[in-house]
Order: C-alpha cells, then sequence, then structure tokens
C-alpha cells in the first residue's frame, strides 16, 4: 500500500470514478453495534462528500447513536474505491438549498432532481449529510492501492 501525502495525489482518479460509478455501499452502525449497509448517491467536492437523503430515517438513528461510515464504489471488482469517515448533518438552510441546487443543476448520471424524493429542500424530512473522510483507498489491478489519509 502507498500512502500518498495529499488529496491531490489521488483527487482525479477519485472523482472520475465516482462520477461514472455514482452510487455506492454505504455501511453505518445500527443502535445495537451491528452493520447496516444501504445504497446512496453521494456527490463529492473535493474530499468532501454530500449526501441528500431522509433525515427521518432508520439510517438518521444510527448516524445519531455512531456517526462513522464505510463507504464503497464498486463497479469493477478489481478497482474497488473505499472511503471511512465521518457523517454528520447539515441542518443550515442556506447549505441545503446550495447542494440541492447542485445535485438538480448536475447533469444526470451523476445529478439528479431530489424533489420527486424529498419534495423541497425546505422540507421537514429533507436532510443533507456531509461526510468527512479519515482516509480514501483506491485499489488498482495487480494490487496496486493508494491511500490518502486525512
Amino acid at each position: 500500500m502507498a500512502v500518498v501525502d495529499s488529496f491531490e495525489d489521488i483527487q482525479d482518479d477519485f472523482l472520475a470514478t465516482d462520477a461514472t460509478v455514482v452510487w455506492c455501499n454505504v455501511a453505518t452502525v445500527d443502535t445495537q453495534g451491528r452493520p447496516r449497509s444501504r445504497v446512496l448517491h453521494p456527490m463529492w467536492e473535493g474530499s468532501t462528500g454530500w449526501i441528500l437523503t431522509g433525515r427521518n430515517s432508520l439510517k438518521s438513528k444510527h448516524l445519531d447513536d455512531n456517526p462513522h461510515v464505510s463507504i464503497a464504489y464498486v463497479a469493477d471488482p478489481f478497482k474497488p474505491i473505499y472511503v471511512e469517515g465521518i457523517a454528520e448533518w447539515v441542518d443550515d438552510q442556506v447549505e441545503k438549498v446550495k447542494r440541492w441546487d447542485w445535485f438538480k443543476s448536475t447533469p444526470e448520471p451523476y445529478g439528479y432532481d431530489p424533489a420527486p424524493f424529498f419534495g423541497s429542500a425546505d422540507s421537514k424530512g429533507f436532510g443533507l449529510l456531509k461526510i468527512t473522510p479519515r482516509l480514501i483507498s483506491l485499489y488498482e489491478l495487480g494490487g496496486k492501492i493508494r491511500t490518502w489519509k486525512a
């Protein structure tokens, strides 16, 4: 495993994969300490991930107890990307509207219109998750791994 000095050393490959794979597996820890996975759609701005999601979901209860997440992008099983980090709810309405508009204005498949899922950016059920990674690992054919640690 090669540990890179800065996120910029893997940024282009990470963001290119994310923009084409789009959906990933996100694991949280439930209220009884068990892992729980679901498929979500983050968009990344540099090393910060953003997920539009339901604020009153089971996932919300899990994150309230334990904010750690494990994210896996596996379009090619020989070249997965793993992200380990912290998820936090962002309740600032200005930031929620900014991210809503970003998702909506970004062409599909990377972006999408969140209205059919959440109504509007000021809906009580709409939540915004910010993902702050502690590490991102890119695997390549032949066993090469490039890892960035925050």
